[in-house]
């Protein structure tokens, strides 16, 4: 029996462990652990080879030099069935503190890359912009993260329910789930 990454990281004192970001389609975690054989298929099969494998041989998704174009190349030779079809998966961009456009620098990079058009920004005093991501229009395909030049985008599972999660976690960072959706953008 193969224990889960949340297991081993907990017994490898890893609390903070974060949910490794696995190719779109994945099953849930747990059931992709035991179904996924490690035979780097998916990987071979990526045309963005944006597939890697973890520590333990499993595939994760490494968005820093480009985005998923949801293909499906992954799930269509994965023969375990751990990888299946997606038009898109259950990450979100999250924003940092080190955004440009928050430190009072026009920046609007990530909102021009995003074909989703998922990324606003909302005018704030002193020169500054917040950057609002619509969660809902989000695919996650990460076309946001590579261009930025304050490396502060980021995917991430989205956070537990309202109430549940610390100031700490990615959603809090993004702010995205606080703020108005706003359509103002450099143009207006």
């Amino acid at each position: 029996m193969r224990h889960s990454p949340e297991r081993r990281a907990l017994l490898t004192g890893q609390f903070a462990h974060a949910q490794a970001l696995r190719p779109p389609g994945a099953l849930e975690s747990g059931l992709f652990e035991e179904a996924c054989s490690h035979c780097g298929d998916c990987a071979a099969a990526c045309p963005q080879a944006i597939i890697t494998a973890d520590d333990a041989g499993f595939p994760v998704v490494d968005v820093s030099d480009r985005a998923c174009d949801f293909c499906n190349a992954c799930s269509d030779v994965c023969t375990a069935g751990a990888i299946l079809p997606a038009t898109g998966w259950e990450v979100r961009a999250v924003v940092a503190e080190s955004c440009l456009s928050l430190q009072g620098v026009m920046c609007r990079t990530c909102e021009d890359h995003c074909d989703e058009g998922a990324i606003r920004f909302r005018l704030m005093t002193g020169g500054r912009s917040q950057p609002n991501i619509d969660v809902d229009a989000c695919s996650g395909c990460g076309a946001c993260v590579a261009p930025c030049p304050a490396d502060a985008l980021s995917l991430h599972h989205p956070a537990p329910a309202v109430g549940a999660e610390d100031e700490t976690s990615p959603a809090s960072l993004s702010q995205a789930s606080e703020m108005p959706k706003c359509t103002i953008s450099a143009d207006a």
